[in-house]
């Protein structure tokens, strides 16, 4: 089965968590993922090393994380080069509201105009709202954009809008087409 590098951007975790249940669901369909934080990428990462590369960032004020988008731009030749996915978590789309799937959805396209990049896959996945790991002016703010869009506004606790069907969905899906491809 495919060896698949499984590179993720996160700032508050969450999308690190979903990285981890994506990179179970290839491995219990016999494939090869290895977990890597882009923003600490090996001094020895090569792309070249896999067969296949699902990269998934968070949305932050707009933009998924500087060192993603960098990753991507600089290798977008070699990820259009091999089977590829991309997921994007995004509150906007913990909305739950077509407008907010819509700003989701436009985000991720931006970012694939912006590198070049066209992964066979895509995915855009509501995050988590995570007052508990907030500062006092990060959960201010949050507790205001959630207070607008209609979210969840009790700061004393933490809220998360993953939809893990759809995450393992995501990756089920991604892991077929790798073992498809492998026997054709």
């Amino acid at each position: 089965m495919a060896r698949v590098a499984l590179l993720y951007g996160t700032t508050e975790g969450q999308t690190a968590t979903i990285a981890e249940r994506i990179a179970d669901v290839l491995a219990d369909a016999g494939h090869e993922p290895t977990l890597i934080h882009a923003k600490h990428l090996p001094e020895e990462f090569s792309l070249a090393d896999y067969d296949a590369a699902v990269v998934g960032a968070s949305l932050h004020y707009g933009k998924h994380q500087k060192y993603v988008r960098r990753f991507v731009r600089e290798r977008a030749d070699e990820l259009n080069g091999m089977p590829s996915a991309f997921f994007s978590v995004s509150l906007a789309a913990a909305a739950g509201t077509d407008e907010g799937w819509r700003e989701a959805r436009g985000k991720l396209e931006d970012l694939l105009g912006e590198t070049g990049w066209d992964p066979d896959a895509t995915a855009v996945v509501p995050g988590a709202l995570k007052y508990s790991e907030y500062g006092v002016l990060k959960r201010f703010l949050m507790k205001r954009i959630s207070k607008k869009t209609g979210g969840d506004t009790d700061a004393s606790r933490d809220y998360e809008y993953t939809d893990w069907d759809e995450v393992e969905g995501f990756a089920a899906d991604f892991g077929e087409s790798l073992a498809e491809a492998a026997n054709s």
